[in-house]
C-alpha cells in the first residue's frame, strides 16, 4: 500500500472575511473582590499590582472600587480562569468570589 501523501495548504486559497462582522471572544465570568475589615488598602493594591499586573493606576483604581463600593470586578475570562483567579486572591487572603457574567 502506498503512503498517504502530505496534505499542502495553499496560502493564497484563505477564504475571504469581507462583509462579515468581526466577533469578539465572550468573557463570560468574572472575579469579584469584596470589601474586607481586614486587608490594608496598600495590600489590596499590591496584590492587583503582582497578581494581575496592572499599573498602579489601574490597582488604585480598583481598590478604591473595593473599599468604596463594597466590590470590584478584578478579571474576566473563561471559568477555569476564573476559578485560577478566585483561589489566588484567597491565597493572598482576599475575600473574592466569580460569577457568570451576563
Amino acid at each position: 500500500m502506498p503512503a498517504a501523501s502530505p496534505v499542502e495548504v495553499d496560502p493564497t486559497a484563505a477564504s475571504s472575511t469581507e462583509g462579515e462582522p468581526v466577533v469578539t471572544p465572550a468573557k463570560p465570568w468574572v472575579t469579584i473582590v469584596w470589601n474586607d475589615p481586614v486587608n490594608l488598602m496598600s495590600y489590596v493594591t499590591y496584590v492587583f499590582q503582582h497578581y494581575f499586573g496592572y499599573s498602579k493606576k489601574k490597582a488604585e483604581k480598583l481598590m478604591m472600587e473595593v473599599h468604596e463600593d463594597g466590590r470590584s470586578v478584578v478579571s474576566a475570562g473563561s471559568r477555569e480562569e476564573m476559578e485560577r483567579d478566585v483561589q489566588a486572591m484567597h491565597e493572598y487572603g482576599l475575600w473574592a468570589t466569580m460569577q457568570k457574567d451576563d
